[in-house]
């Protein structure tokens, strides 16, 4: 009862929460997307398309791991679940590189921090992201239960000595490998901010990609924050031969917390970005908003008149 409710609180606000992303960035003038529009459409892509799934994740918790979709669901399902955590670290990792290149060489990456040059990088993650997750293509399927019914999941040829390979494969690829690459490379940035002092015309500029760089560093803290306990509970799990109620109930809430990072970006981005909530008020309230434009134009447009007369 308790894990459903979880999963389903999670579904439904991360839902909203990432339809509510995804609309304000469409909405958005195209010529003023930016690099980093496309790196947060992206993640809420990738957040959305697992929580589309959940439903039948949740259905299968409350019919006590019976299966009721098919062959080709489950696959899909498994899939999704598996590709989000790949595809999001891939993600996060990409762009932790592209804030150290706009904070450490802002001039010289210039010509290649592009939204085009985004667009690819994170079509070629989503790829890599598919061939990881080859295993998950192969050993996902329908599993017979003792009762006659059927439940889904991965099924590997040999469970004995299979498991461990897969899981540190799982271990290393998405939590340990990206977790050393965005922490380096947000160290490094931090180096460089604290010995460069930069002139006063450039000031403005380092205080918006010192934002940006804020925001881009919760969004990765909070990721792999979720992600650890299951992570390493799934090492420990390798340990266990017979796992007890303690465990089991650590091991939920460690599931319940790695999908709970799929919801809670639209609140970073709400909390740390003032360019966001103006772009969210934009679209959400486009005829109050042209208003005020249509009234500022006219105020400046009598000062001006006021100004001459003086």
């Amino acid at each position: 009862i308790i894990l459903p409710g979880i999963f389903g609180t999670i579904c439904l606000v991360g839902t909203v929460g990432n339809f509510i992303v995804i609309y304000t960035i469409i909405k958005k003038a195209k010529k003023k997307h930016t690099i980093a529009d496309i790196f947060i459409m992206s993640i809420s892509i990738t957040d959305l398309l697992f929580l589309l799934g959940m439903p039948f994740l949740i259905h299968q918790l409350m019919g006590n791991g019976i299966w009721h979709f098919g062959a080709a669901m489950c696959t899909i399902i498994t899939v999704l679940d598996a590709n989000s955590q790949f595809a999001s670290t891939y993600i996060l990792t990409v762009m932790s590189v592209d804030r150290y290149l706009a904070t450490v060489y802002p001039i010289k990456s210039a010509y290649i921090r592009t939204p085009v040059t985004a667009t690819v990088v994170i079509i070629v993650m989503y790829l890599l992201s598919l061939i990881t997750i080859i295993p998950v293509f192969m050993y996902a399927q329908l599993i017979f239960l003792p009762n006659g019914k059927v439940g889904c999941g991965i099924l590997l040829p040999n469970l004995s000595t299979d498991i461990y390979w897969y899981t540190l494969y799982q271990f290393f690829l998405a939590f340990v490998i990206p977790l050393f690459v965005i922490c380096m490379v947000y160290l490094k940035i931090q180096k460089h901010i604290s010995s460069v002092v930069a002139p006063l015309p450039q000031r403005n500029f380092r205080a918006r990609t010192k934002k940006i760089t804020r925001m881009a560093v919760t969004i990765c803290s909070a990721f792999f924050v979720c992600w650890a306990p299951y992570y390493i509970l799934q090492l420990v799990h390798l340990n266990i031969s017979q796992p007890t109620i303690t465990f089991l109930y650590t091991y939920n809430v460690a599931i319940s917390l790695g999908y709970a990072s799929s919801c809670i970006n639209p609140f970073i981005y709400i909390l740390l970005s003032d360019t966001f909530k103006r772009q969210l008020r934009m679209a959400v309230f486009p005829v109050h908003q042209d208003k005020r434009s249509e009234q500022q134009v006219t105020e400046e447009s009598m000062l001006k008149t006021h100004s001459r007369n003086i």
